[in-house]
């Protein structure tokens, strides 16, 4: 009886062991869960096409590429722009777009 009572006491048998077999088992238990999330993944990817014809919206045609985002940025005036103040947490929007229009007109 004393070498039980001494066996439940332990610093190893009361926290120890407990938080091994809580590491050990939360490693099967996250090994068996990713298992499951793979196997029952959708294993089809559906592209934009089968989608818009899904759905009924036409899809363009053509692909986007750098090139052509490109070409459309150099149409663009980057040079004439105005950096314009957007309201602050305790101001109105109201007012601070009034006091913009004004400053625009004079």
């Amino acid at each position: 009886m004393g070498r039980s009572r001494l066996l439940v006491k332990s610093r190893f048998v009361r926290h120890g062991l407990p938080f091994i077999t809580l590491i050990v088992g939360g490693s099967f238990l996250l090994k068996e869960y990713a298992t499951l999330r793979y196997q029952f993944r959708k294993s089809e990817i559906t592209s934009a096409k089968e989608i818009a014809e899904k759905t009924g919206i036409e899809a363009k045609e053509e692909p986007v590429t750098l090139e052509k985002i490109y070409d459309e940025m150099k149409k663009e005036d980057l040079d004439t722009w105005e950096n314009i103040r957007g309201p602050r947490p305790w101001e109105d929007s109201k007012t601070v777009q009034d006091l913009q229009r004004g400053k625009a007109s004079s």
